[in-house]
């Protein structure tokens, strides 16, 4: 087995002084140095609640540095991590923490009702209740100085945009690939500053761009979740280099008081993903001097696959970019044949960065991969995408999403772009509906910008930007889609 070196240790002894973590509600920094002692102080805390190799550990908390402590942990002495959705019932954690059977629970105190809830005869820890504290009286256990590629770090329930989560397997090998595809996508450096906000038990909270800062050396500040006159406060005042979110995040940034306060020049990277990105969001944030660029991932492939580059955001208008260096990508029609340049098909994945399955599901991870004639793996995407003549690839929607009306097969991704590029309408969403004549037709979900325009008037706006068989029958407002905590629309959920 091939391994790769602790190396928040390395960078405890490198960068001892050099800031890792500035928490900014409890207004405290955390070198590189403090990072490493307090995770082999948590691993000996772990160690002595009789947590052993291979044990899983639940953790269900806000954004915060002892996240990071016993995430390290667990790497030092070889047990898993099982971040839990704070936002999730005790109906839908209490399956997931049976099926894991965690050996120890983690907690903030904002979920200290749901840990009593639950009744679970486990130990548990409160982040809140002398922590440091009783850190403080531990001495440090080293532990393994070497982690193996192909083992099992943490699992990342999937935000269920189906309605089915699976436990994601995050691997170290898979933590190495997304920072080698991230760092050189964006171009990162040592002197780069990142902020974390997006939620821990969520691949973006994890990856996008804090495991990656971590193994670089760089710092990120920590708030324990989307706070946006926080976010917008960091970045008017030039202390964050690179930024991560989803489209409905740049939206309400572009909507705050201070939006033309902020400069674009002092913030190297802003990247986007988790859903379709609109045209005209790309073009208010260009005016100001951002390129967002939008990227195209799974938990499944520890995400970052696609990200596009700033030089040719505006010329590849719409465009998630190209695989990433770690990544490969094939285009595939129903057989699982490959299409040609220009025509739609399933994205496939593989490469380092791809996770080995799902945990405790054998059916479900069997299901996921395509094997191909000469035995290789292949992970099916469920997005549909096209590439264009010099290698850009653009997003055509889910697999699932897309449906055909007269016999046409209509892509909502489409649609929705172009909904959103009418004066009147912030975001778009679009279902199929069974229809008698059609056999589908689409339903479009809008968010309004200021009033509500016209259903004649979105659909004659519809007619002349698209053919007629892809115009929405009917257009219906609504204050908010459901969504994921990351941000994704769940159109499972419409009724």
């Amino acid at each position: 087995m091939r391994f790769i070196t602790d190396f928040i240790k390395r960078n405890a002894q490198n960068r001892a002084k050099q800031i890792a973590f500035s928490d900014v509600v409890g207004g405290k920094d955390y070198s590189f140095y403090e990072l490493n002692l307090y995770s082999e102080k948590v691993a000996t805390y772990f160690i002595s609640l009789g947590v052993k190799n291979g044990d899983r550990i639940g953790i269900l908390c806000r954004n915060r540095v002892e996240y990071f402590f016993a995430l390290f942990a667990c790497a030092k002495i070889g047990a898993v991590l099982v971040p839990l959705n704070w936002r999730s019932p005790i109906v839908e954690l209490a399956p997931i923490i049976n099926a894991t059977t965690p050996s120890l629970l983690l907690f903030g105190k904002e979920d200290a009702q749901k840990i009593d809830d639950l009744s679970l005869e486990i130990p548990s820890i409160n982040f809140d209740d002398n922590f440091f504290e009783i850190l403080d009286k531990l001495n440090p256990t080293e532990g393994r100085h070497e982690w193996g590629v192909d083992e099992i770090w943490y699992l990342l329930y999937t935000s269920g945009t189906t309605g089915e989560p699976k436990a994601v397997i995050q691997t170290y090998g898979m933590a190495i690939a997304n920072y080698v595809n991230i760092s050189q996508a964006i171009d990162m450096r040592g002197d780069d500053v990142f902020l974390n906000f997006l939620p821990l038990f969520h691949t973006a909270g994890n990856n996008l761009f804090t495991i990656p800062a971590l193994i670089r050396g760089c710092k990120s500040y920590i708030i324990p979740g989307f706070d946006l006159e926080i976010v917008v406060g960091l970045l008017k005042d030039g202390k964050i280099s690179a930024i991560f979110g989803v489209p409905n995040i740049y939206m309400q940034i572009a909507h705050h008081k201070d939006f033309t306060k902020i400069d674009f020049s002092k913030i190297r990277s802003t990247c986007c993903g988790g859903a379709p990105l609109p045209d005209y969001l790309i073009s208010l944030y260009a005016e100001h001097g951002a390129y967002l660029c939008n990227g195209l991932g799974m938990t499944e492939t520890g995400p970052t696959a696609f990200i596009m580059d700033k030089a040719n955001v505006l010329e590849k208008f719409g465009s998630i970019g190209m695989p990433q260096i770690l990544t490969e990508v094939i285009l595939v029609d129903r057989n699982y044949n490959q299409v040609p340049q220009g025509e739609i098909g399933q994205i496939l994945f593989a490469g380092s960065n791809i996770t080995p399955g799902y945990w405790g599901n054998e059916a479900a991870t069997k299901e996921v991969f395509h094997v191909d004639g000469n035995g290789k793996k292949w992970l099916k995407s469920g997005d549909l995408a096209r590439v264009d003549q010099d290698g850009y690839y653009f997003v055509a929607g889910r697999t699932k999403e897309m449906f055909i009306s007269g016999g046409e097969n209509v892509y909502p991704v489409e649609v929705e772009n172009i909904l959103c590029r009418h004066p009147n309408v912030r975001e778009a969403a679009v279902i199929a509906q069974k229809d008698d004549k059609w056999g589908e037709v689409g339903i479009a979900y809008i968010i309004p910008e200021g009033e509500m325009a016209d259903e004649n008037e979105l659909s004659d706006f519809c007619r002349a930007n698209m053919a007629g068989y892809k115009v929405p029958v009917k257009f219906i407002k609504v204050d908010d889609f459901p969504r994921t905590p990351a941000g994704k629309i769940q159109k499972h959920l419409f009724e």
